[in-house]
């Protein structure tokens, strides 16, 4: 074979290449759902978007590059939330993010399939989401917010900062498991601190406002919200309910507290969506829902409005401020 020939067979060749080998192959694009019970302009949801994305960065997933993400974001109304869930899972994604009971429930009314990872679900087993802790068995695990002996803490925690209070108002949603456990577990820890409690439901904001109205007449009164999604759809009426009888409050979340409630003490949410990136990426990576165990919470916080005690008269002692309650 003489030179000129060998130009053209190398030619031909090159000419027969596909493009993958002779340029830097793309990437696969991989495609996430979230499901978020936040509004898209709320900064709290925007802030756990935002540790979730970075979490994934480390891991070698990167949006634009082999990562695309498809949001549906929160509402308070049930139809638009199994709307957007429905929606979310005909985009055949590989894996989908959502946060809270609310989410989980419609999301696996859509799809047995669908991968799900979850954040901050009270009781993911007595609600029928995954078969046991420690074998999901389903499409669906994640990070549980709180063990039903933690909630005696919130008690503990409204005694702290107001020790005249002999009374406390549980807001509760008593259709759903977390709200009869969570509320049985307050009901426990309240007669070795010398209170009695008093279940008031979340599900109709006009009795839910004459139950504390006429909770509050009593005097040495306090309140505790337990997580659900009506006490999140009703947040704007439960802490102008607390300003207005000047009730102190502990809430499940520091968005009350940032909205001018008195203290929270619960799962840090960012920890638990830095938590989830590594869930979403062995998901990714060929893993499976069912083979991965639900975790429980290892970061919590402990959030107190210093100007709101104040409001209410209380002086919250130095040494809660510089604890880390666990």
């Amino acid at each position: 074979m003489n030179r000129r020939e060998l130009i053209a067979l190398l030619g031909t060749t090159a000419a027969m290449w596909p493009v993958g080998a002779r340029a830097q192959q793309s990437p696969t694009l991989r495609r996430i759902g979230v499901l978020n019970m936040f509004a898209a302009d709320d900064p709290e949801g925007q802030a756990r978007i935002a540790a979730l994305l970075q979490a994934l960065q480390p891991l070698g997933w990167t949006v634009g590059r082999n990562l695309r993400i498809d949001y549906r974001w929160g509402t308070s109304n049930i139809a638009t939330t199994h709307k957007n869930a429905t929606e979310l899972v005909a985009l055949a994604p590989d894996v989908i993010v959502t946060n809270g009971a609310a989410g989980v429930a419609p999301l696996l009314e859509a799809t047995p399939t669908v991968p799900i990872v979850f954040v901050l679900v009270g009781d993911p087993v007595g609600a029928g989401f995954v078969d046991s802790l420690a074998r999901p068995g389903g499409n669906a695990t994640g990070f549980i917010s709180h063990e039903y002996g933690f909630t005696g803490k919130w008690l503990e925690l409204l005694k702290e900062i107001a020790p005249g209070m002999t009374r406390a108002a549980v807001i509760r949603d008593p259709a759903i498991t977390v709200g009869i456990g969570m509320f049985g577990a307050i009901q426990s820890a309240a007669p070795s601190l010398g209170v009695e409690v008093n279940p008031v439901n979340v599900r109709d904001a006009s009795e839910m406002e004459r139950a504390v109205g006429a909770f509050a007449r009593s005097g040495n009164g306090g309140l505790i919200v337990t997580p659900s999604p009506l006490a999140y759809a009703h947040r704007d009426l439960i802490l102008a309910l607390a300003t207005r009888h000047k009730l102190p409050a502990v809430y499940f979340a520091r968005t009350f507290v940032l909205a001018g409630g008195l203290a929270c003490y619960g799962p840090d949410p960012i920890d638990q969506y830095q938590r989830a990136a590594a869930y979403v990426d062995r998901i990714l990576k060929g893993e499976k829902p069912a083979d991965l165990p639900v975790q429980a919470p290892t970061k919590y916080e402990l959030v107190i409005n210093l100007k709101t005690a104040k409001a209410l008269g209380l002086d919250v002692p130095p040494t809660l401020l510089a604890r880390r309650m666990r």
